[in-house]
């Protein structure tokens, strides 16, 4: 069965910018090297993987108030004196364009308010009655491998052409942890990226073992609370100094599988693509071969 692709949107059109030379720009100047590395990438992703559906996700809230309630140092570094995240401004220019012109391309766009790009492709996985591929550059998202579901993640591991693909075994073989064990061990390990502290003194090799040994963050708060033996040389007081963390981490770290996501028709290959819209945007930005590769390999 031909799989159902989940792009995580964001993280792409990051890897875009950061990737394709901004040398490209619209006939006034202005960069188009994110909207036309993406287009590229989606015409590369479905002409490999050969998705039965494709659906965009995004995000609605980049920084959802749960999530900073619960921890609220997560993605504080980030956040701008209004709120919204740090963009560098060449990109921030481009990310309307970027939606409107995969709109128009006739590709499915999948968001709920209040929650993050990443939580869209949790719910979107769960619901899914077929093989699961999300492509991302965010380790994050390694949490929803699982291999009796058919769930993998391509992961754009630098650049736009560098693919992983990572199922429970590479999570085994990368960690050294069961591969459905990522959130549990992201907890302990923390990511500075998103302002998660993670457990002082429990480095990568340390949070392993511990997941080796009790299986989930939970079952370690009750291994501290109730006494028991078993932390790895050195850990439990480390472990133990960060209980209060240990408690609210995991509905940080774990994607949400249960937002209000509306359905989503991803269908490939597209049949409701806008041309005289696309026409428009091409003219006003110059996107040429890239757009005429992405809509080919769409079907549009």
């Amino acid at each position: 069965m031909a799989p159902l692709m989940l792009l995580d949107t964001a993280s792409l059109y990051f890897r875009a910018f950061y990737g394709v030379p901004d040398t490209l720009t619209a006939p006034d100047g202005t960069p188009v090297n994110a909207i036309r590395g993406l287009l590229d990438m989606i015409a590369r992703l479905v002409r490999a993987r050969h998705p039965g559906q494709l659906v965009a996700c995004l995000d609605a809230d980049w920084r959802p108030a749960f999530r900073v309630a619960a921890i609220p140092s997560y993605k504080a570094h980030r956040a701008q004196p209004d709120g919204s995240e740090e963009v560098p401004p060449a990109l921030a220019a481009q990310v309307p364009v970027i939606e409107e012109v995969l709109a128009a391309a006739g590709i499915a766009l999948a968001g709920a308010p209040g929650y993050e790009a990443d939580d869209v492709i949790g719910t979107l996985t769960a619901r899914a009655r077929c093989p699961v591929e999300i492509v991302t550059g965010d380790r994050d998202l390694f949490q929803l491998v699982d291999d009796d579901r058919q769930v993998r993640v391509v992961y754009t591991v630098r650049g736009l052409t560098n693919l992983d693909i990572v199922d429970e075994a590479a999570v085994t073989a990368r960690y050294q942890i069961p591969g459905r064990a990522y959130a549990d061990f992201a907890v302990l390990r923390g990511d500075p990226s998103d302002g998660l502290p993670g457990v002082a003194g429990v480095g990568e090799k340390t949070a392993a073992a511990l997941v080796r040994t009790f299986g989930t963050v939970q079952a370690i708060v009750a291994a501290i609370d109730q006494g028991h033996g078993g932390f790895p040389a050195g850990s439990r007081p480390k472990v133990a100094a960060a209980r209060d963390y240990l408690v609210v981490a995991p509905d940080v770290v774990r994607v949400a599988t249960d937002a209000p996501v509306p359905e989503v028709d991803g269908t490939l290959p597209v049949t409701h693509a806008d041309k005289d819209r696309l026409a428009a945007l091409d003219a006003r930005w110059d996107l040429g071969s890239s757009l005429r590769r992405a809509l080919d390999a769409l079907g549009a």
